[in-house]
């Protein structure tokens, strides 16, 4: 089990020097050696590994080791034997009380497992249908950020009287499949007459788009519909349940076919677009006709096919058509995800209207979506584009400047980009008052954190990170930059990161953007030739600086680098390399370093493909960048995975900042790095690299 090196001082030093069980102590705690071959810890200074081990017995569900474990270091008064307790507990919840539960909180009041432990409880307490202790616990709650706990609490607040309608179908149409809370919630609303069949053949029309089955058939139980067989087949063959079973003069038949339309346009929009115009556009309602199209339209889209934003203009057409249709019925609406694809195919097309078209897209949008900096700053450009000239168009270019102000300040791509369309670079805020002697004592006297730390330091990473979240969630600014100080000191940088984040009005750049392994990341960047604030950028992005970072798919280290990836790189750049040698820290740099500059040259030195390539294979930003030549922000809004759209402008993001931090400026420069323009490999360009893994 891995282990964080930088942690110097044993878990028994939390609490030396402070009075009370469990309090923290400043100093962080030590990395342990793995627990003994025996798997019993034999003195005081393995209590440590013993926690380590109760952890093991969890996951293994060997309940008697759990228990022997949560006993010995309870009785130990270990600082982390709360998490024994909590684990111990949860492993036999379904067979526990509200007595039991109530001890456990009484012993650890205040603390995340407390709180950790009552979210499990009251998921129990909803499947037991025991509303009156649930009643009395959900108050408690304080992360309170459970989607079911949070279905259980509003079907409470309906049999209270309380009108629930919008947010129980906020929460439905999010949620990817059926638990019990929101499905209990759903069935409740749908006898009181709350949700109509409109909203529940709407459900199953997203559910078929995302080719959720099971949530298609959970939402058509609430008709009486018994849609087995029907819909297997319409999502396992599509065009043939098109072309034999579907009878379009009935409710059913008609959202039948649409379903079945959804599911072929997400494996050949062609085919699906062919299907509506020779046959099923005549025989559907405007209103499901306008859905299908939508559909077809947002595959299209995410394919990035020319064709898409026609298909888009023909949906809303037929939305039009249907439009006297919209407060009788909902099944008209398209979510908020299909709307931004409406937006981002017409940012792909080349005519005049096609900010009109952006400005409808982003109009449809429900209020969260429009406040979205992404759409702000293409309201903005769309506002001022359509301008008149002259002054005629003064009032909308107003408009346009307002709604870049407002997003202008944001530390993100679309605020960097809002600020240099108002004609000015973002400057950098001004760093707040160092922190005082009295602040960081504070910090390091909340237990939470000390807890954090140690449990990170004993490679308990996921349990530290929940520790640590739950400690800081109502801090103020201050003291979010005292914790994450904390944070850094211990080079716990992931930690420092988010909790800088957190603060509002007192910025520090120095945490938010930190450079650790300085010397070793320059000399990567520079050897291999590449901007080391690019490098650095990237880094933030793909693993925060933990230097064990593995993802779910084997990439490894500082850059993430996969190991086939390591090895070819290795064996081009001529560097020795073992398996082992993906962790090291200089081996990492250098084989990630050299990995991105190797891309970045196939891909012309567009930084923006490099870091989709970086991501997602370099094959993948070569198909996206044919179609038409696009300015750099459109053509990475426009990147088909959420992901590595995420990413790029994240890395872009980072690495203007990254710039201004090293080079001492007072201003992010972020439009230099949206060049050249992406588009089609030109004729004189040098040919492709294929190798590259």
């Amino acid at each position: 089990m891995k282990r964080i090196a930088v942690v110097t001082v044993g878990i028994a030093a939390l609490v030396a020097g402070i009075g009370g069980w469990g309090e923290a102590a400043a100093a962080p705690a030590r990395a342990q050696a793995p627990p003994s071959a025996q798997g019993e810890p034999t003195d005081a200074r393995s209590l440590d590994d013993r926690l380590v081990l109760a952890r093991e017995a969890l996951r293994k569900r060997d309940r008697a080791k759990l228990a022997a474990h949560r006993d010995a270091l309870v009785a130990a008064r270990h600082p982390l034997a709360m998490w024994a307790d909590y684990w111990e507990l949860n492993n036999r919840l379904s067979e526990s009380n509200q007595a039991e539960l109530d001890a456990f909180y009484a012993r650890w009041p205040g603390t995340y497992v407390e709180d950790r432990l009552r979210n499990d409880w009251l998921l129990e307490l909803g499947r037991r249908r025991d509303w009156r202790n649930f009643a009395t616990d959900y108050p408690r709650f304080k992360f309170n950020d459970d989607r079911e706990v949070s279905c259980y609490a509003t079907l409470l607040r309906h049999h209270a009287g309380d009108d629930v309608r919008a947010t129980a179908r906020a929460s439905w149409f999010t949620q990817r499949d059926g638990d019990d809370g929101c499905t209990l919630l759903v069935t409740t609303l749908y006898a009181a007459r709350q949700f109509s069949a409109g909203d529940v053949w709407l459900k199953a029309r997203e559910a078929a788009e995302a080719k959720r089955l099971n949530a298609a058939k959970q939402a058509l139980t609430l008709l009486g519909e018994d849609a087995g067989a029907p819909l297997t087949e319409l999502f396992e063959q599509p065009q043939r349940a098109l072309g034999r079973r579907i009878d379009a003069s009935s409710r059913q038949g008609t959202e039948y076919a649409v379903m079945a339309l959804a599911r072929l346009a997400a494996n050949d929009p062609v085919a699906a677009a062919a299907e509506l115009q020779d046959r099923w556009q005549t025989q559907l309602p405007p209103d499901a006709a306008a859905w299908a199209w939508a559909s077809v339209a947002r595959q299209a889209a995410m394919k990035l096919m020319p064709e898409a934003d026609a298909w888009f203009q023909r949906a809303s057409t037929l939305a039009a058509t249907a439009g006297r249709e919209r407060e009788r019925e909902r099944d008209l609406d398209w979510n908020d995800d299909t709307l931004a694809w409406r937006v981002r195919s017409a940012l792909r097309a080349a005519d005049p209207g096609r900010w009109q078209r952006v400005l409808d897209a982003i109009a449809a949008m429900g209020t969260t979506a429009q406040a979205d900096p992404t759409w702000v700053y293409w309201k903005a450009r769309a506002v001022h584009a359509t301008a008149r000239s002259g002054p005629d168009g003064d009032a909308q270019r107003t408009a346009a400047s307002v709604l870049f102000e407002r997003i202008a300040g944001q530390l993100n791509f679309y605020g960097k980009l809002a600020a240099e369309e108002l004609g000015r670079p973002q400057a950098l805020p001004g760093r707040p008052a160092a922190i005082t002697p009295e602040e960081r004592v504070q910090a390091h006297r909340q237990p939470g954190l000390t807890r954090a730390l140690a449990l990170i330091g004993l490679g308990l990473r996921s349990e530290g990170v929940r520790e640590w979240n739950f400690s800081i969630r109502e801090l103020n600014d201050r003291q979010l930059l005292a914790a994450a100080q904390r944070a850094c000191d211990n080079e716990v940088w992931d930690r420092c990161i988010s909790t800088s984040e957190r603060t509002r009005q007192e910025i520090d750049l120095t945490q938010r953007f930190p450079t650790p392994y300085r010397a070793d990341v320059l000399a990567a960047a520079q050897d291999v030739g590449l901007d080391p604030a690019y490098v650095y950028g990237l880094i933030r992005q793909e693993s925060r600086f933990v230097t064990d970072a593995r993802s779910g798919v084997g990439a490894s280290g500082l850059m993430q680098v996969m190991p086939a990836t390591a090895r070819w790189t290795a064996k081009r750049l001529g560097i020795p390399y073992t398996a082992e040698s993906i962790t090291d820290k200089a081996t990492n740099l250098k084989l990630g370093a050299g990995y991105l500059k190797l891309v970045l040259d196939d891909f012309g030195g567009s930084q923006a493909m490099a870091a989709a390539g970086y991501n997602a294979g370099p094959n993948r930003p070569r198909r996206w960048r044919e179609g038409p030549v696009m300015e750099v922000a459109a053509w990475a809004e426009n990147i088909p995975f959420h992901e590595t759209r995420d990413y790029v402008k994240k890395v872009l993001s980072n690495a203007s900042y990254y710039a201004a931090v090293l080079g001492g400026k007072p201003v992010v420069d972020l439009k230099s790095r949206l060049s050249p323009l992406v588009g089609p490999r030109t004729a004189d360009a040098p040919p492709e690299n294929r190798q590259l893994p």
